[in-house]
């Protein structure tokens, strides 16, 4: 860390997901002590950092989802870990004044992975598609990026918090028949959703930066598309379907 050079700007991506009910003592370690190392390290920066909707409790899925106002609920310990990094960069941040901006993202997705690829995979596979975890939000992947890249902007002390995510909440179930739809399969639903998922409302966040430019109906067709012709996956899911915080 000391070796790094002093920049004006850093978006701060670094963290652990998968496979964290394995080894949950690495998970808090990267999640908490890298972000004090860079925190401190860097704090005469503007600091933009990677935080997940995670950090939410499940909510009823006739509301919105989550308000960057809500009081934080995760649940299990990786969830945990991710509210700790953002306390972290809190701390900091009040006692250096370092600007810092809180990005809580879900889901992001590109071609290779996210949401719209496990649930594609799913049915072009003929396996049945679990709808227990009945909602979601997603955005295109340029599109977060744009948004996180102007969040630059908007870092203050304490933290500015900001949902990125997509406006709508999106049916699991109608997501499978979408696909069904575009493969020209039928598919299999196992499960019922449950009256609580994990959504957040990104309002604010598009009452500045406008809306996301990629449509659903886009990333649908994209995905399809890849998925007909062979295109490669980075073979990790997402766990969406997790309603107990063991991802």
């Amino acid at each position: 860390m000391a070796a790094l050079p002093a920049v004006p700007n850093i978006v701060f991506m670094a963290g652990r997901k998968f496979g964290t009910s394995s080894s949950l003592e690495k998970t808090w370690a990267i999640n908490t002590l890298v972000p004090a190392n860079v925190a401190e390290h860097f704090r005469n920066s503007r600091i933009v950092v990677y935080s997940t909707g995670c950090v939410y409790p499940l909510v009823p899925v006739t509301s919105r989802g989550s308000r960057e106002t809500d009081q934080p609920g995760p649940v299990g310990e990786y969830s945990q870990s991710t509210l700790a990094r953002e306390r972290i960069f809190e701390h900091y941040s009040l006692a250096n004044k370092t600007p810092v901006c809180l990005i809580r993202l879900n889901y992001a997705i590109d071609l290779r992975y996210g949401v719209l690829r496990d649930i594609g995979d799913t049915v072009y596979g003929g396996l049945p598609v679990d709808v227990t975890m009945g909602y979601v939000n997603i955005i295109w992947q340029g599109d977060a990026i744009n948004q996180s890249l102007l969040c630059l902007e908007r870092c203050s002390s304490p933290p500015e918090i900001l949902n990125i995510t997509g406006l709508e909440t999106l049916s699991v179930r109608k997501l499978a028949h979408e696909f069904g739809s575009l493969f020209g399969l039928d598919i299999t639903i196992s499960g019922q959703e449950s009256p609580t998922a994990l959504l957040s409302d990104a309002t604010r966040a598009s009452g500045i930066f406008g809306r996301p430019v990629v449509t659903l109906e886009q990333m649908l067709q994209w995905t399809a598309e890849w998925i007909k012709s062979g295109g490669p996956s980075l073979n990790k899911p997402t766990h969406f379907q997790t309603r107990d915080g063991q991802f």
